[in-house]
């Protein structure tokens, strides 16, 4: 099954997604949500997001916007622009849909959406999960879980790696 996407930008919206969580509700999918930047793509992005998968029956990926990853990561990021980082995304067999998102944390896009499973890489821990996030989470009864991160593959240690190249 191809990501569902706007043929225009590689990535669906919100309001999309909404209408097709109603639908995989009805026939009683599974939906796993996570996030992120994404900016440079790697392996363990990959790892995370094909572990990630496995809690449920479609894996989709809340993309922070290019204004969401400055002001996370500052101004010389992001690497690529969310419509580049959506389409590598969505070529990646493990994820059925994008969408992106503005906000400082996704309180709002797991309010409206109710996944079944929200997944974060091992760096995570219910600790350092945004509690505005957690809430959204516990009021929408999502199980919250943490894949397998590997070790030592960044991207700041690969953007590192290349400026000192």
């Amino acid at each position: 099954m191809k990501p569902e996407y706007l043929p225009t930008s590689g990535v669906s919206t919100l309001e999309n997604a909404y209408k097709l969580r109603l639908q995989r509700k009805a026939e009683g999918k599974k939906i796993v949500l996570t996030n992120g930047c994404f900016d440079l793509l790697h392996a363990g992005h990959v790892h995370s997001l094909q572990e990630a998968s496995k809690f449920g029956d479609e894996l989709w990926v809340a993309l922070n916007s290019d204004s969401g990853v400055k002001q996370l990561k500052g101004t010389s990021r992001p690497i690529y622009l969310e419509e580049q980082r959506a389409l590598l995304l969505c070529a990646l067999s493990c994820v059925k849909l994008v969408f992106l998102f503005d906000g400082e944390n996704l309180s709002k896009e797991i309010r409206a959406l109710q996944p079944d499973f929200y997944v974060k890489a091992g760096d995570y821990s219910l600790d350092n999960l945004n509690k505005e996030e957690r809430s959204a989470l516990k009021d929408a009864g999502s199980k919250i879980e943490f894949v397998s991160f590997l070790k030592g593959i960044s991207t700041s240690s690969t953007i590192s790696k290349i400026c000192a190249s």
